[in-house]
């Protein structure tokens, strides 16, 4: 993809914490080894390349599954600790998509997160929520979404945080952005969300997240009930019983902790 509104910016990080749940952590997104990659790991070699050799620090401490809870009494603390010059945080869609929940009281709890963070680092990057309108089953709750959004604007502009907009970002509505869990990104997606989070920072980046892709067959009426049907099957129906069990995807699952920035650039290079 080329970008030919690269900006000539200075903007610096030296250190970079992120914190989050799956979509954080880079499910959908995984390297050579299976383990996942990710827009915030992709965004860390952006930051890291802006650097001498050795001068930027990365940790993603991102768990699939969290709630904002969990994410406020297990990794808050740890990033307050570390007291980076950026900090990213995007939390609460898995409480927004549960039934019962109130965007309004999420965006409560949000807020205090957000108050933490931009008390102990230089720059905290919020993100919105997606727009869900094709998405099956979610875009049910495209209006809880989006009431939860306009939350997370007024927060940033209360704190003075830049905004990672994933609602407006018109390219991840084509299906090629996301896994086929429906549910978590793509590798294309996440890279597309990393060159955005670039944007928002103000950095020069290597290339445009909307620019369009390319033209694919159209499909018809049977293919597309096939691959809802096939969908269902192999990702809904788990996901609706890890819910009736009480159960989260990331109940065994540890925060991939500090990062090489190099380390992260060639297990990229090596599934591209």
């Amino acid at each position: 993809m080329a970008d030919d509104s690269r900006k000539d910016s200075r903007v610096e990080f030296g250190s970079y914490v992120a914190v989050g749940d799956s979509f954080t952590e880079g499910v959908g997104d995984p390297g050579p080894d299976g383990a996942f990659v990710g827009w915030a790991d992709r965004l860390a070699v952006l930051l890291a390349d802006r650097r001498p050799e050795g001068a930027f620090q990365y940790t993603n401490l991102a768990v699939r599954g969290k709630l904002l809870d969990q994410i406020v009494a297990d990794q808050i603390p740890r990033a307050v600790e570390l007291a980076p010059d950026l900090v990213s945080i995007c939390a609460g869609g898995n409480d927004i998509i549960r039934p019962g929940t109130d965007p309004d009281e999420v965006a409560e709890r949000f807020e205090r997160a957000v108050a933490a963070l931009a008390a102990a680092s230089g720059t905290v990057l919020i993100a919105t929520g997606f727009d869900t309108r094709g998405v099956p089953v979610l875009r049910r709750l495209r209006g809880k979404v989006a009431t939860y959004n306009g939350h997370v604007r007024a927060i940033a502009d209360r704190y003075g945080c830049p905004v990672l907009d994933l609602w407006s970002l018109r390219s991840v509505q084509d299906r090629r952005a996301w896994d086929a869990d429906r549910l978590h990104l793509s590798p294309e997606g996440h890279t597309r969300v990393a060159l955005r989070a670039g944007q928002a920072l103000g950095l020069g980046i290597p290339a445009d997240p909307e620019q369009p892709w390319p033209p694919l067959p159209a499909r018809g009426t049977f293919d597309v009930r096939r691959d809802d049907v096939q969908w269902a099957r192999e990702y809904l129906v788990p996901w609706i019983g890890r819910r009736l069990r009480g159960e989260s995807s990331g109940d065994h699952v540890t925060a991939k902790g500090t990062l090489s920035p190099h380390a992260i650039k060639e297990r990229i290079a090596s599934v591209a």
